[in-house]
């Protein structure tokens, strides 16, 4: 019998070292069975007992422990005269006390040293996982499994799990720690290489300190396929472990939650999520394609559908999708996941952004994406919705805010970048809009949607070839139609209405071939300064549920309208209040 001098856990197994509650060096018993007669025994670790580590590459390394240690105080023979007996014993007992001085002394050293060193890791970035299956089509399952473990640590609610656009930007670079773990402010970095061949998977995770670049674990997963569901609940499990987080009951169902059982439908999935985040009309379209034979497999599959809700709704402000197209089948996906899932806040956040884009019910919009953070505090996603919704609503400083903590949260993510500016601009704050706008150049020079951003600011400042500068270089990045329409209201604005009109014709022949937001004509019009064409083509815009007009009380481009009945009867029916 042997017990645990910190936690008082007593251990039957004669073979174990250390404490398994908190790790502190075992003390046998005093007169446990099998003890030697007047020997007195203090094992730090058995002399025959080896460490066997696992390397990422699959091969062990075999430390020795170090060697027992064994005191032995021998009692005299029979014919001793009793002052020896007396003398014997008393040093047997000083013995006995130096002993369980050394081992009480072992026992504070190792427990103090373990709580000062055994500080948990509270903030980490999952590397996208490297494909070494030297295949290009397996490349769904090496992302799909970052953002699924992205998505699992992220239910931990104090652990700051880095978003996977964040973390996305490093894929295919060679990056140290320390640099990653700098610029997205994290203690550790996990990194992983997933290999597949035929129905067997390989995969090797390294966690690693991101201020010394030390390793901190490392292990190699060997599955099936067909255990590729448990093998993530597995991992997710592991690696909290080695951040030392302590995990509530309600913390470690959220993490081990899975929304199917079927491997099948799970790598379906994770090709629809491969497919659908390209931001593509084709490629998102084939993305759904994906989720829907995941759900062919699995009906109950709430997270596939939420994929699809998530899809639909991106298209009307990626693309010039008609709103009643996309939005209607985003909410219906959405609806049917919370049907089976209540508590998904991806689904959530797929209803705010319909709330409010689409419907123009704004409370129930809140309402939804308070939700979703509540089910998921460290999701940018929702953070990001919810800022938009405050800044389009005019209350200015809580959408600063809000998105401020946003960027914290996916601080390298170019739309969060771009949206923050955004919220910066429409609450009067240009300068620091143009510092973030900067910044997200910095980035990325090629987000064209940045560009566009920088040209708003700059007509709102009436310098106008500098705005018509960044539209030129918004549109050769492959900007839509918004670019041609703020086009046009630059030239108008800046005395060059043959110009604008130019424009404003190109985008009317355009609408004859294509979906064309209304709303992108009206603010040619508005430019010209032709006030009830300018109202005919934002009715229209009402008539589509044009995105667009969920901006109209904060827009500065719209100032001039602001006055007029119609207008302030467009706010009204659009929700906003006045």
């Amino acid at each position: 019998m042997k017990r645990c001098p910190q936690c008082d856990r007593v251990e039957a197994d004669d073979a174990l070292t250390f404490c398994r509650a908190d790790g502190t060096p075992l003390m046998r018993e005093s007169g446990a069975a099998g003890e030697g007669a007047g020997t007195l025994r203090f094992s730090p670790q058995s002399a025959d007992t080896t460490e066997t580590h696992i390397l990422p590459t699959g091969e062990h390394l075999n430390n020795p422990a170090a060697p027992t240690t064994v005191l032995d105080a021998r009692l005299p023979s029979g014919d001793t005269r009793e002052l020896g007996k007396q003398k014997t014993r008393r040093g047997v007992v000083i013995a006995a006390v130096m002993v369980t001085a050394v081992a009480l002394a072992a026992s504070a050293y190792f427990y103090l040293s373990r709580n000062k060193n055994d500080k948990a890791i509270e903030s980490i970035a999952v590397m996208p996982f490297v494909n070494e299956s030297g295949n290009a089509d397996t490349e769904y399952l090496s992302d799909g499994m970052t953002e699924t473990l992205i998505s699992s640590l992220s239910q931990i609610p104090k652990l700051n799990v880095k978003a996977r656009s964040s973390v996305f930007r490093y894929k295919g670079k060679e990056m140290d720690a320390q640099t990653v773990g700098k610029e997205l402010n994290v203690q550790a970095i996990l990194n992983g290489r997933v290999i597949q061949r035929s129905d067997d998977l390989v995969l090797y995770l390294e966690l690693v300190d991101a201020q010394s670049g030390n390793r901190i674990w490392g292990d190699q997963y060997n599955k099936k396929l067909a255990n590729l569901i448990s093998l993530q609940t597995e991992i997710a499990r592991d690696v909290s472990d080695k951040l030392r987080v302590r995990l509530s009951g309600a913390d470690e169902q959220r993490l081990a939650k899975n929304y199917t059982e079927n491997a099948g439908a799970y790598q379906l999935y994770l090709k629809g999520r491969y497919h659908a985040f390209k931001l593509t009309p084709p490629e998102i379209e084939k993305g759904v394609g994906f989720y829907r034979q995941a759900i062919d497999i699995d009906p109950n599959y709430a997270l596939a559908y939420a994929g699809i809700g998530d899809a639909y709704r991106t298209l009307p402000i990626t693309s010039d999708v008609p709103p009643k197209d996309a939005f209607p089948k985003a909410k219906a996906a959405a609806h049917k996941a919370l049907q089976i899932s209540d508590q998904l806040a991806e689904a959530h956040i797929v209803l705010g952004w319909v709330g409010f884009w689409f419907d123009w019910d704004w409370s129930a919009a809140e309402s939804e994406l308070k939700r979703a953070i509540e089910l998921s505090p460290n999701n940018a996603d929702a953070h990001r919705a919810y800022a938009q919704l405050l800044s389009s609503s005019g209350r200015h400083e809580e959408a600063v805010a809000e998105g401020r903590h946003a960027r914290e949260l996916d601080p390298l993510t170019l739309v969060t970048n771009r949206l923050e500016a955004q919220f910066l601009f429409y609450a009067g704050r240009e300068t620091e809009a143009i510092d973030r706008l900067q910044k997200t150049l910095e980035l990325d020079p090629n987000f064209w949607t940045t560009h566009l951003g920088l040209a708003q600011i700059y007509i709102h400042q009436q310098r106008y070839d500098e705005a018509l500068a960044a539209l030129g270089k918004a549109r050769e990045l492959g900007g839509n139609t918004l670019v041609t329409a703020l086009t046009g209201y630059a030239l108008a604005m800046s005395g060059r209405r043959a110009e604008a009109q130019t424009a404003l014709n190109e985008l009317k022949k355009l609408s004859t071939q294509k979906y064309v937001p209304s709303h992108n004509i009206a603010m040619i019009y508005s430019g010209l300064n032709e006030k009830d064409e300018t109202f005919v083509w934002l009715e229209k815009a009402y008539e589509e549920r044009g995105v667009h007009l969920s901006y109209l009380k904060v827009d500065p481009l719209w100032d001039k309208f602001r006055s007029d009945p119609r207008f302030q009867d467009l706010l009204r029916r659009v929700g906003l209040p006045q």
